[in-house]
């Protein structure tokens, strides 16, 4: 319950702080730099050297590079029947496919779980961000007036980000390095990252100007929230993945929109306004949907 209690209180805080220009409209960068370079990665160093590297483990990986792969196919086929241009596509394609693994996916699976199965969150979360920087980019230079990526540009972001350098390091130096001394320091810094993602989620959330986009707004989160995380669970079932990866996996498909996509958005003039309403929209309600998935997983795994 205290989990859950935390979620809120820290989102609304958020809300407040911005509402009523108690805090510096900037002062989410300022918290995300935290989260990014010290506390996502404590929670590799954390809980990744616990990991028991078995076959299906690769299963978080598929299952999150699939809801990429199928929202672009979706988006296509419903942006082509609406007649929209390769600018509302790319963006579609964003907000669609790319969910909020780690600033609520975290606390989330806390809550509903409890921490110890953040490894397999990590996974999830580090495959997320893998497609984004690739796939994510390539869409959005399709869909934007900024012209061409170059290959560095992508392997650039790729290398450059924090908690990557975090998964890769705690995988590496475990193999070599007795990390359980280390464990209370990666503890302290792992449980900031809770309250202050949520914050920092509260502090961006956007709502204003959303009735003429209620149709995007509606097919982005239909996808993401329904159709992404019951696309996985059919792979699941497929495949014969059961217990906890099977459950982690398929709850993190059913995360929201990565709050990300609007800075990807904005970097590549594209519909950043949707962007960010389908961000906010998407939060609210993902904290509905999120208990109708749990409810689901814990019935069928």
């Amino acid at each position: 319950m205290a989990n859950f209690v935390l979620i809120a209180v820290c989102i609304m805080a958020g809300m407040v702080f911005k509402a009523t220009k108690s805090i510096h409209p900037d002062a989410h960068k300022g918290i995300n730099t935290w989260i990014l370079y010290l506390a996502l990665p404590a929670v590799s160093f954390k809980y990744l050297p616990k990991v028991k590297w078995i076959t299906e483990m690769l299963f978080p990986i598929a299952g999150t590079l699939l809801i990429t792969v199928a929202c672009f196919f979706l988006m296509m086929l419903y942006s082509k029947s609406k007649g929209y241009s390769r600018r509302s596509r790319s963006t579609l394609e964003l907000v669609g496919g790319y969910s909020n693994t780690s600033f609520i996916g975290f606390p989330l699976i806390s809550a509903f779980y409890g921490e110890s199965l953040l490894s397999i969150a990590i996974i999830c979360d580090q495959t997320m961000f893998f497609a984004l920087s690739t796939l994510g980019i390539i869409a959005a230079v399709r869909g934007g007036r900024s012209g061409k990526v170059s290959a560095a540009f992508i392997l650039k972001r790729l290398i450059t980000f924090p908690p990557l350098i975090g998964c890769i390091s705690a995988l590496l130096l475990s193999q070599f390095i007795d990390l359980a001394s280390a464990e209370p320091f990666f503890d302290k810094l792992a449980a900031t990252v809770s309250p202050l993602a949520l914050f920092s989620v509260g502090l961006q959330l956007k709502f204003n100007g959303w009735k003429k986009l209620i149709p995007q707004i509606s097919v982005s989160m239909l996808y993401k929230l329904i159709l992404a995380p019951a696309i996985v669970l059919g792979l699941a079932l497929l495949l014969g993945i059961k217990g906890n990866i099977a459950k982690i996996t398929v709850f993190e498909a059913a995360m929201p929109t990565v709050v990300t996509s609007s800075i990807i958005a904005e970097q590549f003039r594209l519909n950043t306004k949707l962007t960010n309403l389908t961000i906010g929209f998407s939060i609210v309600i993902g904290f509905l949907t999120s208990v109708l998935w749990y409810r689901i997983l814990e019935v069928l795994f």
